[in-house]
């Protein structure tokens, strides 16, 4: 294990949860101004970047580098819907069902501002679900894992050196990146670990605070914190018997649990909800967001709502960036570039805007008839409030609602497995790390977020904004990606007699 990257990496998430104990509101200071100032300053770079990074991998997917086969393998190792499961249930956890019901509803009540005003009417549908689908759409998920994941694939399955977030500069920097006194190197490695430590340990304690309230509004258990401790117990208890057993096992397993039942799930909600309103408003706001989508994508208006919205989102994606590549990069083997760019930038993003379409779609539908039943607990409640708000207005909502909370567990438990496997990898440079050190970071996320979740609710949206400041010197990391992978789809191309050398 690279002793300095974990040392440093541990030592500065356990020094921030310390200080977060010792003095919370410093801690939220700091963090909201670095916050101000990573979107004042960069969120136009994060817009260029990830549109320059979805463009490109379009490119080499539709061209004759589409045809390259990654990894050292002629066949897949895993079957189509199981390598479709897991990258889904990995990268939708956070928005999978109470950022799908809040978000189109928020963006309803408000139109955002690049449109006209049609707050609270029809005509403020497709720019609410068109908003929404920017956000979770093709931008976010290219960014996650197509150009750094070919790179990484390269350089560890190819060329055999470590599967490293430092892998990424390969192209740029050579072998020596990979040197153990690189500093660029292992700085690449401790800045990607600790955010996408943040990354995730923000979602298990705001799980945990979604799910007390949950549990309360459905069975009238108190939500205390001790509810909180129990509900992220059990989470993690589920991530690590997952870890345990492997990516080709247990991560696969939850995956495909979770995939089934979140269909189960959006086959309940069109049936019994406003079945002709979610088809027709799923189609038309995708022809809106495709009509607007390099508007949308480029906006540099309200600088304070890009902050809240979409400069937030891309900080938090980007935060997830390098470690999201290595497990894609793990578990797509065999794959070509052109299969692994329509999955995860094409695909994975259409099964996301439908998943949103049903679930937002629903409660704006629901709002529209009866103003106020969904926005008014979505605003004295916060986000759980509104999926549940959403539930009791449907047929049989109460199981849909029991349905919705177990869904997410398994979501979130997914991601954390995930990402412990990825940091593991991370510090070892191997891509099946010891059982002991994937439990060990299990555990590291779940009693550091106990420990957040004890300093109070604030020290959660502390952390989870924390993401979007380390997301800056991440966005640097991932940027020799743009070219790099282009550098080895050339190579690669050469060397599989796709192209004749020159």
């Amino acid at each position: 294990m690279d002793k300095v990257v974990f040392y440093i990496s541990g030592g500065l998430l356990i020094s921030f949860v310390v200080l977060a104990m010792i003095d919370l509101k410093m801690i939220q200071e700091w963090i909201n101004y670095s916050f101000n100032i990573a979107a004042k300053y960069f969120g136009s770079y994060w817009e260029l970047l990830l549109l320059a990074n979805f463009i490109i991998a379009i490119v080499l997917a539709i061209s004759k580098y589409g045809k390259i086969r990654l990894g050292k393998l002629d066949k897949p190792e895993n079957s189509y819907y199981r390598w479709i499961a897991m990258i889904l249930c990995t990268l939708l956890a956070s928005g999978g069902v109470f950022w799908a019901a809040s978000e189109p509803m928020m963006h309803f009540i408000t139109t955002p501002p690049l449109f006209d005003d049609h707050s609270g009417t029809m005509s403020g549908v497709n720019p609410a679900l068109a908003q929404s689908f920017l956000h979770w759409g093709f931008l976010a998920w290219s960014m996650l894992g197509t150009l750094a994941t070919i790179v990484l694939m390269y350089a560890h399955y190819h060329k055999g050196y470590p599967m490293k977030p430092r892998g990424m500069l390969y192209p740029m920097f050579g072998e020596k990146i990979f040197r153990k006194k690189s500093i660029i190197g292992n700085a690449t490695d401790i800045i990607s670990i600790v955010a996408v430590a943040g990354g995730t340990m923000g979602p298990i304690g705001f799980l945990g605070l979604q799910l007390g309230y949950g549990l309360h509004a459905l069975f009238d258990i108190p939500n205390t914190l001790v509810t909180n401790i129990i509900v992220v117990s059990v989470l993690i208890l589920m991530a690590a018997i997952s870890v345990a057993t492997g990516v080709d096992r247990g991560i696969q397993f939850l995956s495909r649990i979770n995939v089934g039942l979140t269909v189960f799930l959006a086959v309940c909600m069109l049936i019994v909800g406003p079945t002709l309103f979610i088809i027709n408003k799923f189609i038309s706001a995708q022809g809106f967001y495709l009509e607007n989508f390099l508007t949308m994508a480029l906006y540099q208006g309200d600088s304070t709502w890009l902050g809240w919205w979409t400069v937030f989102f891309w900080g938090w994606f980007l935060g997830y960036g390098p470690m999201m590549a290595i497990f894609i990069a793990r578990i797509s083997r065999g794959r070509t570039i052109r299969e692994l760019v329509i999955a995860v930038s094409v695909i994975a993003p259409l099964v996301t805007n439908f998943w949103f379409a049903i679930v937002g779609g629903t409660g704006i539908k629901i709002e529209f008839d009866s103003p106020g039943s969904i926005s008014e607990p979505l605003a004295t409640g916060g986000m759980p409030a509104g999926v549940m708000a959403i539930m009791d207005q449907l047929p049989f909502g109460f199981f849909l609602a029991i349905g919705f909370l177990i869904v997410t567990l398994i979501f979130v438990a997914t991601t954390v497995d995930s990402i412990s496997y990825t940091v593991s990898v991370s510090l070892t440079g191997d891509d099946h790390p010891s059982r002991l050190i994937r439990v060990f970071w299990v555990l590291i996320f779940g009693m550091l977020s106990i420990v957040l979740l004890a300093i109070g609710e604030n020290s959660i949206n502390a952390i989870q904004n924390a993401i979007v400041v380390t997301a800056v010197p991440v966005s640097f990391i991932l940027l020799p990606t743009l070219w790099g992978a282009v550098q080895v789809a050339r190579k690669l191309a050469v060397e599989q007699k796709i192209v004749s050398k020159k």
